[in-house]
């Protein structure tokens, strides 16, 4: 059974940067879509962004020119780089991983510029928190 644990999640000052990792343990298989949702202070979930094994990346609007997501497959960790952050991007993030319909799902959403709430992941870690102060 794929375990997933977020880490590198902190208090910043809005300018600053952040760099979550998330491991994956128990793979047989890698999955075919990874990805990192958010959950602040309205309590709504979102996509920030997501990779297929094949390298390919989606962003939401407020990721985008900002974060950049990678993952290592030899050791199996997903990383999501965070720069010039803003006090919105204060909140709980998860690390999840899901079939390639997860992605797809994904990337529909953030190119019609709409919200996605991951209900086609499977797998989600236990969160980190990320706190950016103004």
């Amino acid at each position: 059974q794929v375990q997933l644990m977020e880490s590198g999640g902190g208090s910043v000052q809005a300018g600053g940067s952040l760099r979550l990792s998330c491991p994956a343990s128990g793979i047989t298989s890698i999955p075919h879509c990874m990805a990192w949702l958010r959950q602040g202070s309205e309590n709504e979930r979102e996509g920030v962004s997501a990779i297929r094994p094949d390298g390919q990346t989606s962003y939401a609007d407020a990721a985008k020119g900002r974060f950049t997501i990678y993952q290592d497959n030899a050791t199996n960790t997903l990383y999501l780089q965070m720069n010039s952050l803003k006090s919105e991007d204060s909140a709980l993030y998860y690390c999840a991983a899901g079939p390639r319909a997860a992605c797809i799902f994904f990337t529909a959403h953030t190119e019609a510029h709409a919200r996605y709430s991951g209900e086609e992941f499977e797998t989600w870690g236990q969160g980190t928190q990320v706190t950016v102060s103004s």
